[in-house]
């Protein structure tokens, strides 16, 4: 095979990592302060902070995703930078229905956030 040959096949291939590792994305360093809830009562319900935590607790157990709402109505979507991934329902269930600070580091893509939660623990006082 002939050099200019060899460049046009190659040239796309390494074209195509160079845009694929450019658009990861590392994520950012954040901390976030919010309740823990489950995400659909924070959907359909409006819920600007949970009900209780038994209900919070009651809903991840039965399946439904904890997210963290923040004050100023931001979810956070808790992830694990794993492959394969797996849920966080176990992480968060100590907390479910408190306020936390959770940080880690943030995602968002096509108006949402995730965050890889490096530590959480619980607010001092409920607000």
């Amino acid at each position: 095979m002939n050099l200019q040959r060899m460049t046009r096949l190659i040239f796309p291939c390494l074209l195509a990592v160079t845009v694929v590792s450019g658009n990861a994305d590392t994520g950012k360093g954040i901390t976030v302060k919010g309740y823990v809830l489950d995400s659909a009562c924070a959907f359909t319900k409006g819920l600007r902070k949970p009900i209780s935590s038994e209900c919070a607790t009651a809903c991840a157990k039965a399946g439904s995703p904890l997210v963290i709402l923040t004050d100023n109505g931001t979810l956070y979507w808790p992830i694990a930078d794993t492959t394969p991934s797996s849920g966080q329902n176990e992480k968060l269930l100590p907390f479910a229905g408190q306020r936390v600070t959770a940080s880690g580091k943030v995602f968002q893509r096509g108006g949402s956030s995730a965050l890889v939660i490096e530590k959480i623990e619980a607010q001092s006082s409920q607000k």
